[in-house]
């Protein structure tokens, strides 16, 4: 799916998110705010990963997406 289109449905895919990515606050998704740059930042942070694994492990999100 195209971030685009997440973005734009950013209030739906934050409940998706809340369940993908259970150590995002409710404040995390405020920031991030259908961002996909701030989404990746904030998984990096949140799970301490590699700013290149967040950024696979989004685009995988980003796949499974409905």
């Amino acid at each position: 799916m195209n971030w685009d289109k997440i973005a734009g449905n950013w209030k739906q895919a934050k409940g998706d998110l809340k369940q993908s990515w259970g150590k995002l606050t409710d404040d995390d998704l405020t920031y991030i705010e259908g961002s996909r740059d701030k989404m990746i930042g904030k998984v990096q942070e949140r799970y301490g990963i590699a700013r290149d694994e967040a950024d696979r492990k989004v685009a995988e999100w980003e796949r499974t997406y409905n």
